[in-house]
């Protein structure tokens, strides 16, 4: 019988060299007549270990990592297909700190299955929730998910029981399931990792979403940039529409759901529901006046159910294990698990799924291991380009939605972006409104004129163009946009520059000033 060796195929390991170690583990195998079985599965998140390549054993999977084309010589010479020791050796994979330590409900797949095999999915408990769907009416589910309090992932952290009802009830012959894995913010990479290594638990999630508001087609909307996610995906579709689990007949039960991919270009807006509704039909990506809600006029005018990746792909646990198992994680009003997504500066980068609860301290200092240059850390960004920074004073602030917005911070989509203390928060703020400024549609004028004004106020804080005057006009600037912007785009540009501007004071001092002072 073959010996299966794990080589992932999840972009950022294939970024490290995941391919071309794949490859030569083949051909040193050929070469020494080994009887071995590639198998291309996701990652499990610890980044600074990829590419992982693990060995099932007859007493569990062996992890070595971060495996290099030099290093395949040395492993089969320790003999590593029977678990042999090497000094790339990390022992059981499940053992690994990092991994072992994590409340894995929506990831517990993820790097453990083969993407595309259904066969393997459902041999690790994957379609139960969905066979338990098929066993209610479509209220029993929406009731499930609401008691369960899955909030929306994507960052608005909306009920999504409340949600889908709203579907449910809306009168109409055609609804749809829309998918928004069109994810753009800086440091988040969850939406990508699931899709390209557990395909299968998104369709599942979609499938009952369907299931429980009478929708019966589904879009993934996602970006041109993850063409490995969009080629797992549609494949992993083909797979589900053979086996019966897509189509006029689901699992010959007489139900009827059909889904595909549509690929954007890539634009940030396209994250908000409605400019993602407008490129799905064609249009500019641009953002819809509301109301009327995409629940109720979404899709071609029909109602739609919008919901992000990682909201869908906990729907399968819900059903599977019951409201109550999923409720009894985090803490307050943010329920159930969060892949949280830790980047930037920091030692030990990756996604980490757990419970709300544990702070921002222990998020960066103890999960990430501080920095990756071994300098203090001076600022953490949560929630994209457009969270809040958060300086040490408040990193005992819980990773609770509630929370965070008593701190004038969001979660988001849980990107944790980390800075040492080499970083100009000046420099930062002006970043924000020049992104701000390149992604706005044009559709509202706080947004689309308020970013250039902002960025030409913050060169001008910098020149010492009369700096006091100049963040006073910084200040109410943030303040047009937060609460006249049409979308969060422009509605939330405020939250880093304020942030940057009320926690970093030292760092708005003019520039030219300080070149005067040499």
């Amino acid at each position: 019988m073959s010996i299966k060796v794990y080589v992932p195929l999840d972009s950022g390991s294939v970024a490290l060299g995941a391919d071309d170690v794949a490859t030569a583990i083949a051909k040193k195998a050929a070469t020494n007549g080994a009887d071995i079985k590639v198998v291309r599965n996701g990652s499990f998140g610890m980044y600074w270990l990829e590419p992982m390549v693990e060995v099932e054993t007859p007493d569990g999977r062996v992890a070595y990592g971060p495996v290099a084309v030099e290093d395949i010589d040395g492993l089969f010479a320790s003999d590593f297909l029977n678990g042999g020791e090497h000094a790339l050796s990390l022992g059981k994979t499940q053992d690994i700190p990092f991994l072992k330590k994590q409340s894995r409900l929506t990831f517990q797949r993820c790097g453990v299955i083969d993407p595309v095999s259904l066969e393997d999915y459902r041999a690790h408990d994957g379609l139960t929730g969905l066979e338990n769907a098929l066993k209610l009416s479509d209220a029993e589910i929406v009731k499930s998910v609401t008691d369960s309090g899955l909030r929306g992932r994507g960052g608005a952290g909306f009920p999504t029981g409340i949600k889908w009802n709203t579907v449910r009830e809306a009168p109409g012959d055609q609804k749809y399931i829309v998918c928004n894995a069109d994810e753009g913010d800086s440091g988040t990479f969850a939406d990508r990792m699931i899709m390209e290594g557990e395909p299968f638990v998104l369709i599942e999630g979609m499938i009952i979403a369907g299931l429980a508001t009478g929708a019966t087609k589904g879009y993934v909307y996602t970006r041109s940039e993850y063409p490995v996610a969009i080629r797992i995906m549609n494949e992993a579709i083909e797979v589900a529409r053979a086996a019966g689990l897509l189509g006029d007949n689901v699992l010959g039960l007489g139900k009827v759901f059909n889904m595909e991919v549509r690929v954007g270009a890539g634009a940030y807006v396209c994250g908000e529901e409605t400019s993602l509704l407008n490129s799905m039909e064609g249009k500019r990506g641009v953002v819809r006046a509301k109301p009327p809600l995409p629940a109720l006029e979404g899709f071609l005018g029909r109602p739609t159910v919008v919901n992000n990746v990682i909201s869908l792909c906990s729907v399968p646990v819900i059903l599977e294990k019951g409201p109550e198992f999923y409720r009894d994680f985090g803490m307050g009003r943010s329920r159930g698990t969060i892949p949280i997504q830790i980047a930037g500066n920091v030692k030990y980068g990756g996604l980490y799924e757990i419970g709300f609860g544990l702070t921002l301290g222990e998020i960066v200092d103890h999960i990430g291991g501080g920095t990756a240059t071994g300098r203090p850390v001076k600022a953490v960004q949560v929630g994209g380009p457009l969270g809040a920074y958060f300086p040490r004073e408040l990193f005992d602030t819980p990773f609770d939605y509630e929370e965070f917005t008593k701190q004038n911070g969001l979660i988001g989509h849980a990107g944790v972006v980390v800075f040492d203390d080499t970083v100009d928060m000046m420099k930062q703020a002006r970043f924000a409104m020049e992104f701000c400024a390149i992604e706005s549609c044009g559709k509202c004028t706080p947004c689309r004129i308020g970013s250039i004004r902002g960025t030409e106020v913050v060169d001008k804080i910098e020149r010492g163009e009369d700096p006091e005057l100049q963040i006073e006009l910084l200040r109410d600037l943030c303040e047009t946009m937060k609460f006249g912007s049409l979308c969060a785009l422009g509605g939330f540009t405020p939250y880093p520059v304020m942030s940057a501007l009320n926690h970093f004071p030292d760092d708005f001092k003019p520039r030219a000033l300080d070149i005067a002072a040499e």
